[in-house]
């Protein structure tokens, strides 16, 4: 009996072998690709790409930029209409459509034909814009009550945002596949960034976009099926970072209130093309920055816009350049304080004449300075080296990069700041310089000098500090997201490999631009301002195809009386010869200004 039990239990054994061993090969043969389970693998995964979902980008995920009182100059979140494709399914009825064009203000059918050629999810934009528009509390409640199909009601970030005029020093972001290759190639290839996504362009946007690309993006997804028809009961989902450190906050030297005043002033005085720079007087950090034509991040190139920062472009100063002639006179020893010049109007060669058709008569030094006479600066260049010019120059902070810059930031890696900073010059090269007609010329500030409006303000703070030259920050620290410090950027200097022109002819300078104000070129302009103010004039001669052209410059500080605490540059470009100087007075409205903002914030 027990063989017999055995023997069957040997029996079963068996059965469960060969049914194991067919099951086992009939695997391997699936997995060979064999069988028909290939075919209902492939519908499977065909089903699944079939099934796909429509994502907007509500948040970029860059750092965001901040003035120097913490106020937001970038990414200001609003609640938008966002809106999903509906592929031919109803939205709602044409009495839900109507009520919330009524709140949105707008027709009915202009809604309707927005849902319709919907292709990709979006958000309601101003008109000739890509600023989604901030919905007001009825109007978020209508959408809720419209309860359209794909209609919803989103948190949406607008990179430049409406409140804040956009800001060429800050700059733009932009698709540019090749730059992105270039400088994110590995990332790109592990999949971490993709080619669409946006790179800084100019401005800040550029110089930190290593530091400020942000470690993913904030989207919204809505899935459909392979019709793109929204599949029931799945809704909306949101997906974001959950690293606490990112976005970065880049926290600039920029005043918000100081900038929109700037702004204010040019806009008033209808300039058209130009800058203004205002730095703090104490330590040269760059509390406002205008360039016009106005920049428009969302659409560069546009008729009426220019993305070039006019205040780093260097241009022809006129006057302006005297206070550097002036240094280097009295420094190379070819001209004392006392020196008394005579101008009858013209040079007597070079076909050089002065502003002051009848002359100047007998002046002295200061006045000379204070009257902008081209005569007497024409004839000190030409009594010294052409290397003083250029040594004192440069000395200045001009001829040259100022912007805060290192070779080793945080990264390890260089940076500046201010990356569209032309260097300008001073001589062109060494045999012009021995030239007569071109030395005069460049006394004077013609000829092959260039400065751009931030080294000209630098310039005004270098005199107030006895000489020594600072290097203008923008930027003055950096902090994760949730607070903590990254890295500050410290003050920084611009030493030059000559050194700094002595404090007694800074003294003096400061004494010439003081009386430029009180009893020269600019004592009519500002004769009413509420500070007791100091500076320079200057109009420069458009060469070539822009002749009868003029380029109008002022530069100054104040108040005088006590501790200065601003320092200006003023450029109007491209006006008509012979046309008054409007720098000065637009200098004057400015120190307004900001005596009127120290007034409403104490």
């Amino acid at each position: 009996m027990n063989r017999e039990w055995a023997m069957r239990g040997i029996y079963v054994l068996l059965l469960f072998a060969i049914i194991f061993g067919i099951e086992g090969a009939r695997l391997a043969w699936l997995q060979l690709g064999l069988g028909g389970m290939q075919a209902a693998s492939k519908s499977l995964a065909q089903s699944a790409i079939q099934q796909r979902s429509d994502e907007l980008l509500l948040d970029n995920g860059r750092g965001q930029f901040r003035d120097r009182n913490g106020r937001l100059l970038t990414g200001i979140t609003v609640q938008s209409l966002a809106a999903f494709p509906g592929n031919g399914m109803p939205r709602g009825s044409e009495e839900q459509v109507r009520l919330l064009a009524n709140s949105l203000g707008v027709e009915p059918l202009w809604l309707h034909n927005w849902f319709k050629e919907l292709r990709e999810p979006g958000v309601w934009q101003e008109e000739h814009s890509s600023l989604a528009i901030n919905l007001t509390e009825k109007q978020i409640k209508a959408v809720e009550l419209s309860h359209l199909l794909g209609v919803t009601v989103l948190p949406y970030r607008n990179r430049y945002p409406k409140e804040v005029t956009p800001i060429h020093a800050i700059g733009y972001i932009s698709q540019h596949p090749e730059r992105l290759w270039e400088e994110y190639g590995q990332q790109l290839l592990n999949h971490h960034m993709h080619v669409t996504n946006a790179i800084g362009g100019a401005g800040l946007e550029k110089s930190l976009d290593r530091f400020i690309q942000g470690v993913a993006p904030t989207k919204v997804m809505q899935v459909t099926d392979a019709t793109r028809k929204p599949l029931e009961g799945l809704g909306l989902r949101i997906t974001a970072p959950d690293n606490p450190h990112f976005p970065l906050q880049i926290t600039t030297t920029l005043d918000l209130d100081i900038q929109q005043l700037v702004q204010s002033v040019l806009s008033r005085y209808g300039i058209s093309k130009g800058a203004a720079v205002v730095l703090d007087a104490a330590n040269a950090d760059i509390l406002a920055m205008v360039s016009v034509p106005r920049l428009d991040p969302y659409h560069v190139k546009a008729t009426g816009t220019d993305e070039r920062n006019q205040a780093l472009a260097a241009s022809p100063p006129g006057s302006v350049f005297k206070a550097v002639t002036l240094a280097a006179a009295l420094e190379s020893g070819v001209t004392t304080w006392k020196e008394r010049f005579y101008c009858d109007g013209h040079y007597g060669k070079y076909g050089l004449k002065c502003w002051k058709k009848e002359g100047h008569g007998e002046l002295t030094l200061e006045e000379a300075f204070a009257q902008s006479c081209n005569v007497v600066f024409a004839e000190l260049a030409e009594r010294m080296d052409p290397a003083w010019l250029q040594i004192t120059a440069e000395r200045m902070g001009l001829g040259r990069k100022v912007g805060w810059n290192t070779d080793k930031f945080i990264d390890g890696k260089p940076l500046r700041l201010l990356g569209e900073e032309e260097a300008g010059s001073i001589f062109l090269s060494k045999q012009a310089a021995k030239d007569g007609g071109v030395r005069t010329g460049t006394g004077i500030g013609q000829r092959d000098v260039r400065v751009t409006p931030l080294q000209v303000a630098n310039m005004a703070v270098t005199i107030l500090h006895q000489g020594h030259v600072f290097s203008p920050r923008i930027v003055k620290e950096i902090r994760y997201s949730d607070g903590d410090l990254m890295t500050q950027v410290a003050i920084q200097s611009a030493k030059s490999k000559y050194g700094q022109i002595e404090p007694q002819t800074a003294k003096l300078l400061q004494q010439g631009m003081r009386s430029v104000v009180v009893a020269g070129t600019a004592s009519s302009a500002l004769k009413s301002a509420v500070w007791p103010l100091a500076g320079k004039s200057g109009t420069a001669e458009l060469a070539g195809k822009q002749k009868a052209r003029n380029d109008q410059w002022f530069v100054g500080y104040g108040p005088v009386a006590g501790r200065p605490r601003y320092a200006v540059a003023v450029l109007i470009e491209d006006q008509p010869a012979g046309l008054r100087n409007k720098a000065a007075s637009l200098f004057g409205a400015i120190m307004d200004g900001l005596r009127l903002l120290e007034q409403q914030n104490h």
